[in-house]
């Protein structure tokens, strides 16, 4: 198998409402395939579906302005945080770790001020990543007249492990779970534990490409067509832990 990811170089600013799905089909290869894999990064998607917030209208509240003092963070961001998770799992060392609507378990509830296009702004977590994938599949395929598979990134920090990796929180037409249990390994032996999150690793090669300060959002993945889907798929959903196998609770 041979892999390659290729920034698909940088996109007009993207706005709310804006076509984004247009904006990639356009940067896109002439020979695009429905083989291919696009990562894209969530802030690009965020901004074309409205999910930013300007500070100056945020009004924390009791509990925001609390965190804030303990954590040393603007209560105003905090206030926004507290807004789009549904479970504080901790507060400690700066950092709020929460649960978010999707089930994602990240700081801060993935939000961000880094790229938002004003000095008060903040950009939000998609609220349906899986969906925007769908719909971005949906743009290009009808741009393009192929499907490639669609794949939406974010940087999560990792248990056990320091540094921060982009891992897939929505796709459309990728196996995300590349579920190798049952089968034989190389020995002959049953593997009982061996589900390849596919997804993210696709997603953390594309960010290597895409680098984090080119402001340049899709990267064209290209090898994988074993994992890309005619069928959107059930998407990144099927990499979240249910919170009863979640060790770190």
């Amino acid at each position: 198998m041979v892999l390659s990811f290729l920034s698909l170089g940088r996109l007009p600013e993207i706005r709310a409402g804006d076509d984004l799905a247009g904006s990639i089909a356009e940067a896109a290869p002439p020979d695009l395939s429905g083989d291919d894999v696009i990562a894209v990064a969530h802030k690009v998607v965020s901004k074309a579906e409205g999910r930013t917030v300007r500070l100056a209208e945020v009004r924390p509240g009791t509990r925001a302005r609390a965190l804030a003092a303990e954590l040393g963070k603007d209560p105003r961001v905090v206030e926004v945080v507290l807004a789009d998770c549904t479970e504080l799992v901790r507060a400690e060392r700066g950092v709020l770790i929460c649960r978010t609507r999707h089930g994602l378990v990240c700081a801060n509830a993935g939000v961000d001020a880094s790229n938002a296009a004003a000095a008060d702004e903040v950009v939000l977590l998609p609220l349906d990543p899986d969906a925007s994938a769908r719909r971005l599949r949906t743009g290009v395929a009808a741009a393009c007249g192929v499907a490639p598979a669609i794949l939406v990134t974010d940087s999560f920090g990792r248990a056990w492990r320091v540094g921060q990796a982009d891992v897939a929180i929505g796709a459309a037409g990728l196996v995300a779970l590349d579920d190798w249990r049952g089968r034989a390994g190389a020995r002959g032996r049953e593997l009982r534990a061996t589900a390849i999150a596919a997804a993210d690793a696709a997603a953390a090669a594309a960010d290597l490409a895409r680098g984090k300060d080119s402001h340049e959002p899709a990267v064209l993945v290209r090898g994988l067509e074993r994992l890309v889907t005619r069928d959107d798929g059930p998407g990144a959903a099927a990499l979240r832990r249910p919170p009863e196998e979640d060790l770190f609770r």
